[in-house]
């Protein structure tokens, strides 16, 4: 069979699925002797969970049923939910957002090709737009949306080293003004905060930043918000959530612990959103209503910030300081560095001078059954020969401590080995 050009892209072997594929395998495989640590499965927070199947209990025995399972929404998304999230928005920043700055569809992932492809690919002058990463590593679901090929380019971080082998990345904010400068074409500026995989939380002045450089080049800054303010809340250290008409602003209910209901949430400029509820009308006809519907109560009477902020955060903030009590100990005689966890709830480690690679770490890890992500599939648009490209892994840390200890001891002992 001949497919398409999208049907070779879209269909080739990639980073994503195989790693997908083999964790799902994994999962699957009832072993119990495996060891977890890699996906982005957030954690099942016992009292954050109650609430959503009461929830849900409370929807199932009344007429919102019908709505939620029995109703297309339009292409835009269930215009309670959208009214309610802008009127806490608006509470809570200070915005002036209304239900027409706000679409929503199945998912981030949903959403990220949907913008990628409307601002960067072949433009209609002929010119070929590209979407830019101010900083790298970033997260692997970016890297296969565009529908034109070469569509993503990164900027190299800057390592800065801290105390108890710590270090951060942070923005080199003279190599992007270079290249905003050089003479390809830009449709967008796209960044997540908190960062996957790293826990990175960009500063409040890299944001004003990178801000005032998108606006001055006329391209929409966009801001991967799936881990941050206000919901699920999983920031550890002080960062201001800003909105205005140059910014996309992208938000999930997944990191609540409601993965399975993929409801993704894009807030914008009414251009913006007019063009995504288009591309929705298209693509999937209507988001589902399953999520808007269980969480549109709980934003009206405002019990969803305080279940973040009580509950959620503090959950993923023990669990931080878990994995790095537990760095500490195991890591403490070796050549082996800690991504600062600002946020989110992946450890990034760093085997500095090592011989071994991420990718070969990776498969000794697998057949020992312990899942971790190799980092290279993270530097999308890195394309050189970049040595720190191969020496870095993602850990999922929202497990319970000994699966999360057994797991760092086997890397231990696997890279004592080589």
């Amino acid at each position: 069979m001949t497919f398409s050009k999208f049907g070779n892209k879209f269909t080739r072997p990639n980073g994503i699925t195989q790693l997908m594929d083999d964790l799902g395998k994994a999962n699957s495989s009832n072993n119990p002797d495996l060891v977890m640590l890699g996906g982005g499965n957030p954690a099942i927070i016992p009292e954050s969970n109650v609430v959503f199947v009461k929830e849900l209990q409370q929807i199932i025995s009344s007429s919102q049923v019908d709505q939620m399972i029995g109703l297309y929404d339009g292409p835009q998304g269930h215009d309670g939910f959208r009214i309610a999230l802008a009127n806490m928005l608006n509470e809570h920043y200070g915005w002036t957002l209304d239900a027409e700055n706000i679409s929503l569809s199945n998912g981030s992932q949903s959403n990220f090709f949907g913008l990628f492809n409307l601002l960067a690919g072949e433009m209609n002058d002929g010119c070929q737009q590209k979407i830019l990463f101010p900083l790298a590593p970033e997260y692997v679901g970016y890297a296969d949306q565009g529908l034109s090929e070469d569509m993503f380019v990164s900027i190299k971080p800057t390592i800065h080293e801290l105390d108890n082998k710590q270090f951060k990345y942070e923005i080199d904010f003279d190599a992007l003004k270079a290249i905003l400068e050089s003479e390809q074409d830009f449709g967008a500026i796209c960044v997540s905060r908190p960062t996957n995989p790293t826990g990175n939380v960009i500063t409040d002045a890299e944001l004003k930043s990178l801000d005032a450089l998108a606006q001055q080049y006329k391209i929409p800054l966009i801001i991967d918000n799936a881990y941050g303010h206000p919901f699920p809340g999983a920031i550890y250290t002080d960062a201001t959530l800003t909105w205005n008409e140059n910014t996309i602003l992208c938000m999930s209910l997944s990191k609540l612990g409601l993965p399975g209901l993929r409801t993704g949430i894009v807030i914008a400029n009414k251009n913006i959103i007019r063009a995504m509820s288009r591309i929705n009308g298209i693509m999937i006809l209507a988001p589902n209503s399953v999520g808007p519907v269980l969480m549109t109560r709980l934003i009206k009477d405002k019990e969803l910030l305080p279940l973040c902020n009580n509950v959620i955060k503090p959950y993923y903030k023990s669990k931080s300081e878990t994995a790095v009590a537990l760095f500490n100990e195991i890591f403490a005689d070796m050549p082996v560095y800690l991504h600062k966890l600002e946020g989110a709830f992946f450890m990034w480690l760093w085997f500095k001078d090592m011989g071994i690679t991420s990718e070969a770490l990776y498969e000794k890890l697998k057949a020992e059954n312990v899942y971790v992500i190799p980092g290279h599939n993270f530097f999308i648009g890195i394309n050189d020969d970049w040595a720190h490209k191969h020496q870095c892994i993602r850990i999922n840390y929202a497990k319970d401590e000994d699966t999360l200890r057994k797991g760092l001891k086997m890397i231990k002992r696997i890279i004592s080995d080589n």
